[in-house]
Parts: structure tokens; C-alpha cells; sequence
């Protein structure tokens, strides 16, 4: 299903809506367990990863220690990120889905058994860390190539907003109730509930049909990562996508320098940098939530060059100020425009990608989403050492814009991209 059905008008006299469309969770059963399920899980796993920096910290005494743990993450999720992609584009994405979602709940119960045995050693939560990111690059690009089979095509930006909704609160949520955990039951606690939570997972990706992947020509060969990035490579509009998200993450993204402004420019602490890095959470819940009027846009393209360009110039004001609260609004208008762009981006890739070479896109998107911020990261912290904060964050946002006016420029079609329509 490649998606060419035009999207039903709004019946006349009914208002805006303003509110995320529930419509995917009304009219699909599998969709809204499938939704259900991550949300939980998601909620679940976002546990996990505090407990095992706290606990990691708790043995070592180290801060090093624990920004390895993001290390031993990351590395997994590119190297098999590509590779899972492929893998999706093969197998029966329904078993892929439910056979990783398996792994990663028995990865929190090796966790919960070695806390409560006693058994505290920094290499064994180093290596389940990694084996959970192994496990997430082969589930991520299976469970998202399964939307697009799950609904029509209009409803696509609903049900990538509803997603949004997902991560943003699992985000919230999961690291402050783990926190509270921990504090109250220990760290076997936080990784049992993290496994029960799997539970709902695993229901809807039971429940889910058989998910194999439409091949054209009828053929069950080997997906080629290759072949995914080549397909890339012939789809500007697709390719755009990638590009603009690089843009955001790696020219304007200041989370690393949140430390360093709390105190510098705020006269803040630790409480400061919190309410930093939460500010474009919020604002991203926020964008999921009053997300109803994504489904009247049609120039997708547009809407992401916007969204994009609107997440830089928040940012550069960001840069400018020296008022704490300006500046957490301006910081949450920036997430508000990342969950635009996010919603958008997701639903042109799925609407735009044959079938067979959705898990391979989707392998791609995972590696852009975890390497992008990351080199955003070393990008802001060499700028900001060689010059200063507020040249690394107001010109890192400026530089957002600047670049996606020059892509803008050079692929004038993906401005006129129309999901009525849709061409990678």
C-alpha cells in the first residue's frame, strides 16, 4: 500500500478540530492494541534506562561510568539499525516485532534476578544495555512498517501524532516514576515492573495478522541494505526528509550545553538544567496533543521546511535570552515544531515507500534519530569552547534555518510534495 486515496473532507459545519484525532485508536483494534501496547512498554522502558544509570552509579561512583551506558546504546542501534531494517523487509514483521519485544522483557527480568540475587557488576548491565538496543533496532523498523498496513492512508498523520503522544509521555513519566521506584522498592523493582509492562506488547503483537512484506515482482529474497540506501538515493523527497531532520539535530541542538547555561546565564543548578532539558519535552507532548489539525494539511514538504526552519529560529531566540522562563518557552516552542515536523516526515516515508522497502527507510530513521543528536551534542560543545555558549546556540539555530532555505531551494519539489498524491 503505497497510499494514493484522497483524505475525506470534514463534514460541513463541524469546527477545527483541535485535539489529537483519536480516529486510528476508534476504527482499528489492532492500532489501538499496538498503541496501547508501546505506550506501556515505552513508559516501562524509559524505567529501566534510569534505574541502570542509577544503579550503574551506584557501583561505580563514576559519572564516566554512566555516560557509557549511552555509548554502549548507541553504538547497537546504528550498526543494527540498518540491519533491522533489512531484516523487516524479509521476515514476517509481526514475529519480528513479537520475538524482539520477547527479548527485551527477558533482558529485564535477567535484570530484576541479578538485583535481587545480589549480583551487582557493571559489564553485565553494559552488555544488556546493548543487547536491548540490538534488540530495539530489529523491533523499531518491523513495528513501524506495520502502520501503514494497519490504516489508510489519511489517517497516517493521526496515528504518527498518537505516537508522538507515546514518546513524549513515556519519556516524562517513565524516568520520575522510576526514580520513585528505586527510592521506595529498589532496583529489582523497576526492572519487574518493566517486564510486566512488556505484557501489553506482546498482546497486541499477538493479536496482529501476519505481516509480510508486498514484494511487486512476488519474490521472497534476501533484503539488500544496499538496495534500501540506493532506493534512497533515487527519492529526493524521501531523502529530504533525512535531510532537513540532520539540520535540526546536528546544527541547532543544545542539550549538552544545558549545564553550562543553567549556571552561566540563569545563575541556576541542577534544578535549572532540569527544567531545560524537560521544557522541549513538553512542548512536543503538547504538539502530540493539539496535534487535530495536522490532518487538513496536504503540502507535507512544506509543512517540514517550516516546522524545521521554526525549531532553528526558536532556538537562536533561545540563545538570545538571559530569562529563564522566556527561555523554557522558547524551548518548548522548539519541541512543539520538532513533534511537527516528526508527525509529517514519518507519514510521507510511509506513504511514499513501497511496501518492501519500509523496514529499510525505517532502519535509516533510526540511525539519523540516534546519531544526529549525538554529533548535535559534540557540535555545540566544540563550538561553544572555542567561542562561547551563545554563539554554539543562537548560531547553531540561525545555521538551521540558513540550511533549510538552501534545501529548499535546491529541491523546490519537496515544497509541493501533496499527500494526495505522494512521491518519494
Amino acid at each position: 500500500m503505497t497510499g494514493t486515496s484522497t483524505p475525506a473532507p470534514a463534514p460541513a459545519g463541524r469546527p477545527p478540530r483541535v485535539f489529537a484525532d483519536l480516529t486510528p485508536l476508534r476504527t482499528s483494534p489492532d492500532y489501538r492494541r499496538l498503541w496501547i501496547g508501546n505506550t506501556v512498554s515505552w513508559t516501562g522502558q524509559t524505567m529501566t534506562a534510569l534505574a541502570i544509570s542509577l544503579q550503574v552509579y551506584d557501583i561505580t561512583g563514576s559519572s564516566f561510568s554512566v555516560g557509557l551506558v549511552g555509548l554502549f546504546s548507541l553504538v547497537p542501534l546504528v550498526v543494527f539499525g540498518l540491519y533491522g531494517g533489512a531484516v523487516a523487509d524479509t521476515v514476517d514483521r509481526r514475529r519480528l516485532g513479537l520475538y524482539s519485544s520477547l527479548g527485551m522483557a527477558a533482558l529485564s527480568v535477567a535484570l530484576a534476578g541479578a538485583a535481587l540475587l545480589g549480583y551487582h557488576r557493571v559489564w553485565l548491565l553494559y552488555a544488556v544495555v546493548a543487547l536491548q538496543a540490538v534488540c530495539g533496532a530489529l523491533a523499531g523498523p518491523a513495528r513501524s512498517a506495520m502502520i501503514p498496513r494497519l490504516l489508510p492512508p489519511e489517517q497516517l498523520p493521526a496515528a504518527n501524532a498518537l505516537n508522538s503522544v507515546t514518546m513524549t509521555s513515556g519519556t516524562m513519566a517513565g524516568p520520575m516514576l522510576g526514580g520513585l521506584v528505586v527510592g521506595l522498592f529498589g532496583f529489582q523493582a523497576a526492572y519487574l515492573i518493566d517486564a510486566v509492562t512488556f505484557c501489553a506488547a506482546l498482546y497486541a503483537m499477538w493479536r496482529l495478522p501476519a505481516m509480510l512484506p508486498d514484494r511487486e515482482g512476488g519474490g521472497r529474497g534476501r533484503a539488500s541494505v544496499l538496495d534500501g540506501l540506493r532506493f534512497l538515493g533515487t527519492r529526493p523527497n524521501i531523502r529530504m526528509t533525512f535531510f532537513s531532520d540532520l539540520a535540526a539535530m546536528v546544527l541547532a541542538q543544545p542539550k549538552a550545553l544545558f549545564p553550562a547555561v543553567a549556571v552561566v546565564w540563569f545563575g541556576g543548578d541542577a534544578k535549572t538544567t532540569g527544567l531545560l532539558v524537560a521544557a522541549p519535552a513538553v512542548g512536543a507532548l503538547l504538539g502530540g496533543l493539539f496535534s487535530g489539525w495536522q490532518g487538513r494539511i496536504r503540502r507535507h514538504g512544506l509543512a517540514i521546511l517550516l516546522a524545521v526552519a521554526a525549531w532553528g529560529l526558536a532556538i537562536a531566540v533561545f540563545g538570545l535570552t538571559r530569562n529563564l522562563w522566556l527561555g523554557i518557552l522558547f524551548l518548548a516552542l522548539a519541541g512543539w515544531a520538532d513533534t511537527v515536523s516528526m508527525v509529517f516526515r514519518s507519514t510521507m516515508m510511509q506513504a511514499a515507500t513501497p511496501d518492501e522497502m519500509r523496514g529499510r527507510l525505517q532502519g535509516v530513521f533510526i540511525v539519523v534519530v540516534a546519531g544526529g543528536p549525538r554529533l548535535g551534542d559534540f557540535l555545540a560543545g566544540t563550538v561553544a569552547d572555542a567561542a562561547s555558549p551563545a554563539v554554539a546556540v543562537t548560531g547553531g539555530g540561525l545555521a538551521c534555518v540558513l540550511v533549510v532555505a538552501v534545501l529548499a531551494v535546491c529541491w523546490p519539489g519537496f515544497a509541493r510534495y501533496d499527500a494526495r498524491s505522494p512521491q518519494p
